[in-house]
């Protein structure tokens, strides 16, 4: 304060006249004492007061209020000994914020129980974990699980060796294991989380889709869509989810079951004082020295971003997608806001000792999307993310009890440029023009489907009834056009039932060819009448489903593409005509129908290959030889790694069940059964291929679970 008093020409501690130097040390003295007091019993309860204002307006307010209590704290002073200008306070109670928490950091580094209960602070333990006194002595050990969105199995392994991650690097030397798995035709976080968390993904056939029977649009980073799908994945396995016994949900799509959620999109749809999807921010935003830290960061990214894009503009590095307007926000909100508030989240949930935790990175998924899943600027994150991994690390050995910290990926990234840009055309204007349609004379873009966009908007403003998906288009003959990353889906609204390829035919005679022979396009799915249901490509290829194999027109897609194609085959939801782009093995690039040159949602190179990195201590995910494919299947191997470490899951009470159940805020669907009857596919709790999931290899591996092993059994 003394040091600030002497720089800032509007900053005083002593009277106009001049006094000594002790006297205005003791003023100085008196300042601080009233500021840290204040801040200590006032600052809890002015941030519980303002916990209706939208989460990052909280942060930015931060400041303006923390300069408040720095003149009140002056004003305190006797003898009136100090006074600042409003926005000289501003500046003062920020930097006196962010000395004191470095201070007190460094004092507390030698003592592990005084730098427990730093970290504890740090992490808002009390706005995350509630007073509970944490697990008894001799509790078996948790697990952590730790999610890097969009991380491929490559992309790890040339970060482990290229030296950008040497947290993740120690213990692939020493302590855990590196699996692949293979996901399922719909490689997005949407469905490879839904399996994860709550084992089944069951009709989730893409990242964005049209539904006949409801006349709605399903968008799985909408809280609404994703409240939905979690209220279907629980009704289809009678099943809570992963994280229902004492379990924490941070930064997913899907609360996993748990009952302490922070950043969680479905929590985003809930209505009433239960839900807490947004209790994160204000836990982490309660200490002034957070909101300081994180700002300063965002808004060196801002600048990063905007530098790296002028960057690669000026060298005229291609691929590359429009990186302006509000995007450079939205990466910094990725990159630093959501990566810092699920960090201390996580780190609050070790100290309290919670039994299960599922965490959601998506730094690099975001920055990959518009540079480029192997670029410089996505390296940069994830050296940045290493740096988190070891923060965690550090807090597991503070812990309350023993943890075995698993890492994984829900899908990978394949470069490539955009189908627009490689074509002249989107495939929306392909497929009006190959029907007769009218094509706008300027092309309407897909924008990037993200899951940070509605995060954010999560975090700008409480969730309203505005979210609710709208239909796509009039229920007339036009087709619906929706893009996932490289897979595309075509739906024709005035007609109920999945369209036939006959008539598809007798209202387009050209669509199915023009799409079937374009150089962008990889092949298609649709109904016969002859054949059921049949694979089309190039050249009048022609599969029938019953018949696929992972050779013909299928070879370059790799093992395991015809089983998720024939499974996705089998939604109720799937599109009149579902399209992947070209995928060339040669450079391992596919074409996005979204304006991205990194993507994920289809088949085609590293967006299929997700990763495993689990302790030793924890049995192998496979056997010998195995694969493991399919979220579904990833979900049975954590449920077994629970089994070992916590012993079999307590079923919840069903009143709870049906507690959170109406907590979530329902779309009106008409003729929609939200009863486990009106769902088709397999009996309720059924994980087995019938129901859609895995191959013989990762069965065989990853038994089923016996009935009365699961929890929250309905």
């Amino acid at each position: 304060m003394l040091a600030l008093a002497g720089l800032m020409p509007d900053f005083r501690l002593q009277s106009e006249d001049g006094e000594a130097i002790t006297t205005t040390a003791v003023t100085a003295a008196w300042g601080a004492g009233a500021f840290g007091l204040l801040g200590a019993l006032v600052w809890p309860l002015v941030v519980r007061a303002l916990l209706l204002v939208p989460a990052l307006v909280l942060g930015l307010l931060v400041f303006f209020l923390n300069g408040s209590l720095l003149l009140v704290a002056l004003r305190l002073i006797p003898d009136g000994g100090g006074e600042a200008a409003p926005d000289n306070a501003v500046v003062v109670a920020a930097v006196m914020s962010a000395v004191a928490s470095a201070t007190s950091t460094a004092l507390a580094v030698r003592d592990d129980n005084a730098y427990r209960r730093r970290l504890s602070r740090l992490a808002g333990r009390r706005g995350f974990a509630g007073r509970d006194p944490g697990p008894p002595a001799g509790s078996p050990p948790g697990l952590l699980f730790v999610q890097l969105d969009g991380v491929g199995h490559r992309v790890l392994r040339d970060a482990v060796g290229q030296g950008l991650m040497p947290t993740v690097a120690t213990w692939l030397r020493t302590t855990h294991r590196l699996t692949p798995w293979r996901t399922d035709w719909s490689s997005q976080t949407g469905a490879s989380q839904l399996g994860i968390l709550h084992g089944s993904n069951h009709d989730v056939p893409a990242f964005r889709w049209y539904e006949k029977d409801t006349g709605r649009l399903m968008v799985t980073n909408r809280p609404a869509s994703a409240a939905e799908m979690e209220r279907r994945a629980v009704a289809r396995t009678a099943d809570g989810g992963l994280l229902t016994v004492d379990g924490a949900s941070r930064g997913n799509l899907f609360g996993g079951g748990a009952e302490q959620l922070a950043l969680v999109l479905s929590g985003s749809a809930r209505m009433g004082r239960g839900s807490r999807s947004r209790a994160g921010y204000f836990a982490y935003f309660r200490d002034p020295a957070n909101s300081v830290r994180t700002a300063v960061s965002c808004t060196a990214e801002v600048f990063r971003e905007i530098g790296q894009s002028v960057r690669a503009r000026l060298a005229g590095e291609r691929p590359r997608v429009g990186r302006g307007g509000l995007y450079p926000f939205i990466r910094a909100f990725a990159t630093v806001v959501e990566r810092d508030v699920v960090v201390s989240a996580v780190m609050g949930d070790l100290l309290a000792g919670r039994a299960a935790v599922y965490a959601d990175l998506v730094a690099y998924d975001e920055v990959a999307h518009h540079s480029g899943p192997h670029s410089r600027d996505a390296a940069r994150v994830l050296r940045r993310l290493d740096r988190s991994l070891a923060l965690i690390a550090e807090a597991v050995e503070h812990a309350p009890r023993p943890y075995r910290l698993v890492l994984l990926s829900d899908h990978g990234q394949s470069p490539g440029e955009t189908f627009e840009s490689a074509y002249g055309l989107t495939l929306k204007d392909l497929v009006r023009a190959a029907s007769g349609l009218p094509v706008p004379r300027r092309a309407q873009r897909t924008r990037s489907g993200a899951e940070a966009r509605y995060a954010l908007r999560s975090a700008v403003r409480l969730p309203s009834a505005e979210w609710q998906e709208e239909p796509a288009a009039g229920h007339d003959s036009e087709p619906v056009v929706l893009a996932s990353g490289n897979l595309g889906l075509i739906s024709f609204p005035d007609v109920p039932h999945r369209l036939t390829r006959e008539e598809i035919d007798r209202r387009h005679p050209a669509l199915l060819r023009t799409l079937a022979d374009h150089p962008g396009i990889g092949f298609l799915l649709v109904r016969s009448e002859r054949h059921g249901s049949v694979v089309l490509a190039r050249d009048g290829q022609e599969v029938p489903v019953r018949e696929l194999t992972d050779g013909g027109p299928l070879a370059v897609f790799g093992p395991g593409a015809a089983a998720a194609v024939r499974r996705t085959d089998g939604f109720a939801h799937v599109a009149d005509i579902m399209v992947n782009s070209r995928y060339d093995p040669a450079t391992g690039e596919v074409h996005a129908f979204e304006e991205q040159i990194g993507s994920h949602g289809g088949l085609g190179g590293e967006q299929s290959e997700a990763f495993l990195l689990s302790p030793l201590v924890l049995s192998p995910p496979v056997g010998e030889g195995g694969r493991l494919v399919g979220a579904e299947a990833v979900h049975r191997v954590l449920r077994r790694w629970l089994r070992e470490g916590l012993g079999p899951q307590v079923p919840i009470a069903p009143a709870a069940a049906a507690a959170r159940e109406t907590s979530v805020h329902k779309i009106p669907a008409p003729g929609h059964e939200t009863s486990a009857p009106g769902l088709s596919g397999p009996a309720p709790g059924d994980l087995s291929p019938a129901g859609g999931s895995g191959t013989a290899d990762a069965r065989a591996d990853t038994p089923r679970e016996p009935a009365g092993d699961r929890n929250t059994r309905a």
